[in-house]
């Protein structure tokens, strides 16, 4: 491995006025294509390349205007004509495009060192982190934002109808979503550490991504580095104990920068209430009971959005405008996306692949459709997902589902040291409890137990990152009625 053209944030910074030319190199990933798009705006001239292009983030870099290129037929001499190579985190350390990119002679760094030095240094920035609802509560803030005229930039690892997934704005607040999965094959810290952050929302912190942390001890300390660089405002989820150890154990932090919220808080949320029009609550703040309406429902939902409730009230803005600023609020794709009807039966698209996402999803979808049945499929996709790591966590998490339908992972885990998720046993422990289940292996088994639980009142769930066997490309999205 030859590191000696790695720029890291410093690197990026001293560099930052002769840098013109960037080459995102396998720029199709989500966070890799929305930080070009970042880059773009802020004036640098960007190109990109990959080996496949597939929508969402193929469609939307088509309409950016990035020249993208297939990277086998990018010479080498014409890599040499940039200033900077941004490297996705999906090149390997091992591989002939890691060599490569060593040998050009040209500068590298990953994604989030180029938008940490070049995009963020100067800007106000809430990184929105945690095991869960990272995505939503960054784009929630981001629109509460903008419906209080505020301008927020953004940059949202997701798919969000009718725009794209970075902006930079014009505001003085800039919500990024800051996931602790590691950079690149040269830089394993957390993406987060490199987003210049002066204030972090903390939704959540349990173990996951077991193919590169061993423990959740693992995943605070990438946490640890950080906190005591954010001299603004730290808001965390009281409810996880990792994150009260974070507030004990990490040295160097101002603990009157912490703002609390969750169940177990004073703040709240408290009273929460859900219909089918959406949900009330109240927050206790500065000693004063404020009440809220949106039509988010779910009540993991509802603690995303009181992250940023209080992040806004926190800087000064009242209960009326922010009342006003969450009563239409829009959910990314994929989390709890109502897709449209087969054959009269309504079907919801979500991302949840670890326990406690599968247990607050199928909670949020029965609070919203009390009378319906839920039919679930999950697809085991993510690495930590296909191991055996949750194995009685996911088959718990399926109690309040009235059936269920695992499709069998097409690869096994790539976390060490486990074995694969017994998708087998859970069918097994489901039917004891006198609910349907089965596994499939391919889609034409999928459509199948599909058609078994057509209906008014059925109401199928499909929990998956992935494509669900292939579902989401195939004729069924055709046949959705909206």
């Amino acid at each position: 491995m030859n590191l000696k053209n790695k720029l890291d944030y410093q690197g990026l910074r001293s560099r930052a006025n002769v840098i013109k030319k960037v080459f995102f190199y396998r720029i199709c990933g989500t966070g890799m294509g929305a930080a070009a798009c970042l880059l773009k705006e802020k004036g640098y001239d960007v190109e990109g390349g990959d080996t496949n292009f597939y929508p969402p983030m193929s469609t939307y870099l088509s309409t950016t205007g990035i020249p993208c290129h297939q990277v086998a037929q990018v010479t080498t001499e014409y890599l040499k004509s940039f200033d900077l190579i941004v490297v996705g985190n999906v090149v390997p350390g091992s591989g002939s495009e890691a060599r490569l990119i060593e040998e050009l002679g040209v500068p590298f760094c990953s994604f989030p060192s180029a938008i940490g030095a070049l995009v963020l240094a100067d800007v106000n920035v809430i990184g929105i982190a945690g095991t869960h609802g990272k995505t939503t509560t960054t784009y929630l803030a981001t629109q509460v934002f903008e419906n209080l005229k505020l301008n927020p930039g953004y940059l949202i690892g997701g798919v969000m109808e009718g725009r794209p997934s970075s902006r930079l704005g014009s505001g003085k607040y800039f919500f990024i979503e800051s996931d602790e999965y590691d950079s690149a094959y040269f830089e394993k810290i957390s993406k987060f550490r490199s987003y210049s952050l002066d204030n972090m929302i903390l939704t959540s912190l349990e173990f996951d991504h077991a193919d590169i942390f061993s423990s959740v001890e693992d995943i605070k300390n990438q946490f640890k580095p950080a906190l005591p660089n954010i001299d603004k405002k730290i808001i965390v989820n009281r409810d996880y104990s990792a994150i009260v150890e974070l507030f004990t154990e990490t040295e160097g932090i101002n603990k009157k920068n912490w703002y609390f919220y969750g169940e177990s808080s004073e703040l709240g949320p408290k009273n929460v209430k859900t219909s089918t029009e959406g949900s009330t609550f109240e927050m206790n703040f500065s000693g004063k009971t404020l009440t809220f309406k949106t039509n988010v429902i779910g009540f993991h939902n509802i603690l995303n959005l009181t992250a940023v409730i209080e992040y806004a009230l926190l800087e000064g803005i009242s209960e009326s405008e922010i009342n006003e600023a969450i009563k239409n609020l829009q959910m990314v794709k994929r989390r709890q996306e109502e897709r449209g009807f087969y054959k009269k039966t309504l079907v919801i698209d979500d991302f949840a692949h670890h326990p406690r996402a599968v247990v607050l999803t199928i909670d949020a979808i029965k609070a919203k459709y009390p009378a319906k049945k839920i039919h679930v499929i999950m697809e085991p996709n993510s690495a930590t997902a296909r191991s055996a790591i949750f194995q009685k966590e996911f088959s718990a998490s399926l109690d309040k589902a009235d059936s269920v339908v695992f499709t069998k992972p097409t690869r096994p885990t790539s976390v060490k040291g486990v074995g694969d998720l017994d998708i087998y046993k859970i069918t097994e422990e489901v039917k004891a409890s006198g609910r349907p289940a089965r596994v499939v292996g391919d889609i034409k088994e999928l459509r199948e137990e599909i058609e078994k639980n057509i209906g008014e009142n059925n109401l199928i769930l499909i929990l998956s990152n992935g494509t669900c066997l292939g579902l989401w490309e195939s004729e069924f999205v055709k046949e959705l009625q909206k």
